[in-house]
């Protein structure tokens, strides 16, 4: 009997976008992949336009900008400067993690391409970075198969397909995939409308991977004792939030370790790879978040962790309600910090969610492997 080709599998994410979820979840799936006999590689896509008028800045004027908006804050101007730092090096610190680097390419010659995780269906949004793209949903592609891994729409809803006139469109490059897979219920229900067929749900690769138990690239300590970890985009976190969590921190003798983003109440900003960032959600005393990836950062290292939904703005709360909702955790969403204390001194009971998570990962292995199975 001939030796069983090894397949060829391709990845099309958010890996190029510089946040510690994005690089995560794309490590997590290439590393499950990888797990069941594929040779990974990741795949780029051309950034479409924005259907949300944004400011017009792209490129490096728009880093600038951002730049801009982080010297603003009250945070230490040490703290700033290192969070700039942190920005300018991401690629060249971490895209070899991957085995990426600057150069892109598309549409590649591969059995199976999964789109996903991340919000790769995210197509009504104002970021130059991924705008209304085709390719995001399979557009273009030359693998033998083509499907999506618990890819979100984010805070993109059916309202916003119809308002933006893209609904049809989206709808028939959805039905021309192999399979679809969702991480959460507003993408699922957005997947039912369009196709009429109900997507598989899976959950996020950071949950799936058992980076904890299988990553030898999270070292065992950090450097720092004593401290809480707020992690979100920078300057996210209010002025009053911050004082409310600073009144917090200052209670229980904690320092302030912003990751991800610099805060106003901010005593340090970690700058430092994406596994030692694990490294330090394992040895923080509490955590405070408002996104998705810092949920599940804090949710696979046990921490006690409050989460904020926010509805305004780029709003969480379709895929962060979702999320708690699915690992039984949704007594961990604050909607006012003034709930902070009474709620972050309750420890969490994380029995019920791990067997979540461990059948979970089951139905992952189980959804991804029938795709590359010998025929």
């Amino acid at each position: 009997m001939s030796e069983t080709r090894i397949k060829k599998a391709g990845i099309l994410s958010m890996q190029r976008i510089f946040n510690y979820g994005s690089f995560l979840q794309a490590f997590g799936l290439k590393s499950i992949l990888e797990d069941i006999g594929c040779q990974v590689q990741f795949a780029d896509y051309y950034p479409g336009e924005c259907l949300v008028s944004d400011n017009g800045e792209k490129g490096f004027s728009r880093k600038l900008s951002k730049a801009a908006e982080v010297m603003k804050s009250k945070a230490p101007l040490a703290e700033k400067l290192r969070f700039i730092r942190y920005k300018k090096n991401y690629a060249k610190n971490y895209y070899p993690y991957l085995g990426i680097d600057e150069s892109l390419h598309y549409a590649p010659d591969v059995d199976l391409l999964v789109i996903g995780s991340d919000e790769v269906f995210n197509c009504v949004q104002d970021n130059p970075n991924v705008g209304f793209s085709p390719e995001l949903f399979g557009v273009g592609q030359t693998a033998e198969k083509v499907i999506s891994y618990a890819a979100s729409f984010g805070n993109t809803t059916m309202q916003k397909l119809e308002q933006y006139n893209v609904k049809d469109k989206v709808a028939g490059w959805l039905k021309e995939l192999d399979a679809i897979s969702v991480r959460d219920a507003n993408s699922g229900e957005i997947i039912k409308e369009l196709t009429g067929k109900d997507p598989v749900y899976n959950l996020d690769p950071v949950l799936m991977y058992d980076f904890v138990g299988k990553c030898s690239k999270i070292p065992s300590s950090v450097p720092e004792t004593g401290y809480m970890i707020l992690y979100g985009y920078s300057n996210r976190f209010t002025e009053e939030e911050c004082r409310l969590i600073r009144q917090y921190a200052d209670k229980k003798g904690l320092k302030i370790f912003c990751i991800g983003g610099v805060q106003s109440c901010c005593d340090k900003f970690i700058d430092c790879d994406p596994f030692t960032v694990i490294a330090y959600f394992q040895h923080a005393d509490k955590v405070v978040t408002d996104t998705f990836h810092g949920t599940i950062l804090s949710v696979i290292t046990h921490r006690d962790f409050v989460s904020i939904v926010r509805s305004s703005g780029y709003g969480n709360s379709e895929k962060l309600i979702d999320l708690l909702s699915r690992l039984r955790l949704t007594n961990r969403k604050i909607d006012t910090f003034n709930d902070i204390s009474s709620l972050m001194d309750k420890s969490i009971d994380y029995s019920v969610t791990d067997s979540i998570i461990k059948e979970e990962r089951e139905k992952t292995y189980s959804y991804l492997r029938s795709f590359i199975s010998a025929r």
